[in-house]
């Protein structure tokens, strides 16, 4: 029993760091961020399970931040080596690098994904996993972004992408797109939903 207190105690502080670590990175530059504090474990863990951990080729995440996600795919089978960590802010890829010694962390900007990815995957992606503020874009950015992540992907791999609005971040009429969304995750802040696109 003691031993789990201090494990609980030694994580917290983790936590908080990371939390400051979101709010001066968005007080700092707040259109570059998307949002002000790390995703909660439990919307972590939606993203993750939708994700097949014994797929071949890359997993890409699409704005890591501290980690949240990162840490979720990790805890859900997902090999580190396999993982490509897109992130704008150079103070989050010195973090990324640190904490994930193994996996692929490239500074770049998810939003020109071709030219970020083109000479970083060797194979097609098992999926995409974005925690980009898309619903803050313009409707062409987010198209772009998804037909781009579609060219990276094999063909019905998942893109897989969290909101907290009420409305699907992409329009659930893509042509050749199949889209599926998970319930409305209560226990974030703010409430989540997690949504998924594949093309056949």
């Amino acid at each position: 029993m003691p031993l789990q207190s201090s494990v609980r105690a030694s994580k917290k502080p983790l936590r908080l760091d990371d939390e400051v670590r979101f709010l001066r990175s968005w007080m700092e530059k707040p259109l570059h961020m998307g949002a002000v504090m790390p995703s909660g474990r439990l919307l972590a863990r939606t993203m993750a399970q939708y994700v097949d951990p014994d797929a071949e080729g890359p997993v890409v995440e699409l704005g890591p931040g501290t980690g949240a996600i990162t840490n979720a795919l990790i805890e859900h089978g997902v090999d580190q080596k396999r993982l490509v960590l897109v992130e704008y802010n150079p103070g989050f890829c010195a973090l990324l690098r640190e904490r994930y010694p193994h996996a692929r962390v490239v500074q770049g900007d998810a939003y020109r994904l071709r030219d970020t990815l083109w000479e970083v995957l060797k194979s097609p992606a098992s999926a995409v996993v974005s925690g980009l503020p898309l619903v803050t874009k313009p409707m062409l950015t987010r198209l772009r972004l998804v037909r781009d992540a579609f060219l990276a992907l094999a063909p019905g791999a998942p893109f897989i992408q969290f909101t907290y609005s009420v409305v699907p971040p992409i329009p659930k009429s893509l042509p050749g797109v199949s889209t599926e969304a998970s319930e409305r995750i209560w226990m974030n802040l703010p409430p989540a939903r997690v949504w998924v696109y594949r093309k056949g």
